[in-house]
């Protein structure tokens, strides 16, 4: 359940209200009037909180549960313990969503500039901007309405913000244009110098990165991920794409809208994603590749070729998803049996004798 030492409380929720906000249908015998704390997880809930069971593994959790009330699939209401009100919603995962930003919303910002923070005089700022401590806003920057800027990050030169951007403490950005709604995490780096250089005998020639950074709306860029700038071209995030910790994104990479990119993946240069691809954690994608729309990559697989639109590869280098499953089945199986073809358990006989 929520701290509230760290997580502003809204107040008591009434279960008609959450209801409403969830989307979902009470039972019959419901008091509607009835009120709520807050939220919590199956182990961890009172009668005082919602819960939601989105997974049929934790039905072990529902039935020891003490919550007063849990969003459930239809289908798995009648699962659910007598002392707790089934709340029956499609999708109960994002019902709890909705339920949990109800009772814990996002903290608003405080309008103004800390004393201790840098803005040059040439920046332009909008309406109900907070700038916080030790922050640096450098010239001809321009900030839109009701962004929030962390303490000790930095804006450079001509960086422009849509409104309702929030920069978190110690990040940095540069050479960027960004869209409105956007969430950069603590310590995250955009617009930096790509890894771009010429080889000769006698070493290595920097290429200089003369493109910048798009981001578009309602991006969430993790903590200290690192989005290049551009070569010659612009490294582009598409519109509601989000973006886990620790990624890395080389120059002059194109991701589509509604991706989803999870911590620790790299992609390499000139890479482009289609809308909606899901890269799972660690995976890493060579060069000048091209991910089609809607394409699935299972985690720490190895991509050294094109993916299709809406195929699913894994493993490395990655092949289709049933491929990777009857290879590593098939590995199980060989090391079961040994190299001299024979079972572990026929072995074990004739060492026995």
């Amino acid at each position: 359940m929520a701290d509230r030492r760290f997580h502003p409380w809204a107040g008591q929720l009434a279960l008609g209200r959450i209801a409403e906000i969830a989307g979902a249908a009470l039972p019959a015998d419901a008091d509607p009037a009835r009120v709520f704390d807050g939220v919590a997880a199956l182990a961890d809930a009172g009668p005082a909180h919602v819960s939601f069971l989105d997974n049929r593994r934790y039905l072990g959790d529902l039935a020891a549960s003490n919550a007063g009330a849990v969003l459930i699939h239809p289908s798995l209401a009648a699962r659910a313990p007598a002392t707790c009100l089934a709340l029956t919603v499609r999708g109960p995962y994002a019902a709890y969503a909705r339920v949990a930003a109800a009772f814990h919303p996002a903290p608003r910002g405080v309008p103004g500039i800390h004393p201790s923070a840098v803005v040059d005089p040439s920046a332009t700022l909008g309406e109900r901007v907070e700038i916080g401590p030790n922050a640096v806003v450098m010239a001809r920057a321009k900030i839109g309405a009701g962004c929030r800027i962390g303490p000790n990050a930095t804006l450079g030169e001509a960086v422009e913000l849509g409104e309702g951007c929030v920069v978190g403490a110690n990040a940095s950005i540069s050479h960027a244009i960004v869209g409105r709604e956007v969430a950069i995490y603590p310590g995250a780096r955009i617009g930096q110098d790509g890894f771009g250089f010429a080889i000769e005998p006698g070493g290595f020639v920097k290429v200089p990165q003369l493109g910048i950074v798009r981001i578009g709306d309602r991006c969430e860029i993790g903590a200290n991920a690192c989005i290049d700038r551009g070569s010659a071209s612009d490294t582009v995030i598409g519109a509601g794409t989000w973006i886990d910790n620790l990624v890395q994104i080389g120059h002059n990479v194109k991701v589509g809208k509604g991706c989803v990119i999870v911590a620790q993946v790299g992609i390499s240069g000139s890479s482009e994603l289609g809308d909606q691809v899901m890269l799972g954690g660690q995976v890493g994608l060579a060069g000048h590749l091209k991910i089609g729309a809607g394409a699935r990559v299972a985690a720490q697989s190895g991509v050294h070729r094109d993916v299709g639109e809406g195929e699913a590869v894994g493993g490395s280098p990655a092949v289709p998803i049933k491929e990777w499953q009857r290879q590593s089945a098939k590995l199980r199986q060989l090391v079961r049996r040994g190299t001299d073809g024979r079972s572990d358990e026929g072995r074990n006989e004739d060492e026995s004798k």
